[in-house]
């Protein structure tokens, strides 16, 4: 008997829990497709752009200002769409972030967008 996947909450610095992932797959709360997690935590969004670093704590944190760019991967197919749950645990204890990082959910969160949002996204005919 397979278990079933489990979500797990991304949660802020503040402790809100903002996206879910369903590895490698990450998820906005409406339940839509925002990015894909490496097997070395590194965390991209939909359309391949490198995004930042998947902590323990579990959050998405990035550097500050950084001089290399990071090769644009080729997304994972498209997952369906998820129903996150309507409660989540609360976020654990988060030591504070140092000067040179930043919570990527909350500084950036536009980063982590929907294939139909976006400002890398396709432009229409």
């Amino acid at each position: 008997m397979t278990q079933p996947v489990t979500l797990i909450p991304i949660y802020t610095s503040k402790g809100d829990a903002e996206i879910f992932l369903k590895y490698p797959y990450l998820f906005n709360r409406s339940g839509d497709w925002v990015g894909f997690v490496t097997p070395i935590r590194e965390v991209y969004s939909v359309l391949g752009e490198y995004v930042g670093m998947l902590t323990n704590d579990p959050r998405i944190i990035g550097k500050r200002a950084t001089a290399t760019l990071r090769p644009k991967l080729a997304p994972p197919q498209k997952p369906p769409k998820i129903h996150p749950p309507a409660t989540v645990p609360l976020a654990p204890m988060m030591p504070e972030l140092t000067h040179s990082l930043v919570d990527i959910l909350i500084e950036a969160p536009e980063r982590l967008h929907t294939l139909d949002s976006g400002e890398f996204r396709e432009d229409m005919d």
